[in-house]
């Protein structure tokens, strides 16, 4: 087993996961799932069928991934967030076959209890926050926040608010100093490109989040 899972953990026959994944108590991994290298699926989570996940996927306590979603590299899924497949279910009403598709792109961050109604796409490094609704489009490097969830501004690839943009539109991350601009309504790292892995020396995080909070926010 190229794998490890908790010996409550249920692992249906056909599923496909990538070395180095952990799942903890009470996971199920129906048969139809492909999950990538390196993911974490805490207790009581479940990956339905269908379901593509990429690698070094994070999914918290309490969380289901059901039909029509996927999941991209690198994506936190917090503690008993939701994610739904049909915009308007019925008990007597059988939508099987047409489930709504999400996407949670490359990066993107759910905060715990957010919910996630279907057939949306969240941009790459976006960030939902803790207990917030989102039933639109976000763009990369979205801030979403509250219900209905509005995009409160950006956040950095290393999960920092981005505010106070110079005289040529730049805002920087305390953390890892890269620059960041928005263009077109859209926002872009000029450092580092969004499909590149972080480098070794910033993949580690040096200062918990009050510290910066306290430093660099009114």
């Amino acid at each position: 087993m190229i794998y490890e899972a908790h010996e409550t953990a249920v692992i249906d026959e056909g599923a496909q996961i990538g070395a180095g994944s952990r799942i903890w108590h009470f996971a199920h991994i129906c048969g139809g799932a492909r999950i990538g290298e390196g993911c974490s699926f805490g207790q009581n989570t479940m990956v339905a069928d269908g379901v593509t996940i990429g690698s070094n996927v994070k999914v918290q306590n309490g969380v289901s991934i059901y039909s029509g979603t996927e999941v991209e590299d690198d994506v936190f899924l917090g503690p008993s967030c939701v994610l739904t497949n049909v915009t308007n279910p019925r008990s007597q009403v059988r939508r099987h076959a047409l489930y709504e598709q999400t996407l949670i792109k490359l990066g993107a961050t759910i905060g715990a209890n957010a919910t996630i109604v279907c057939g949306v796409t969240i941009g790459r490094y976006a960030f939902v926050a803790a207990g917030a609704v989102v039933a639109h489009d976000i763009p990369d490097y979205g801030l979403v926040v509250g219900v209905p969830g509005r995009l409160q501004g950006w956040m950095s690839r290393h999960g920092h608010r981005l505010t106070d943009p110079d005289d040529d539109g730049i805002m920087i991350c305390p953390e890892s100093s890269y620059r960041y601009r928005e263009e077109s309504g859209a926002l872009c790292c000029l450092d580092l490109d969004e499909e590149e892995p972080l480098p070794p020396e910033l993949s580690e995080g040096r200062q918990n989040y009050h510290h910066f909070k306290k430093e660099f926010l009114p």
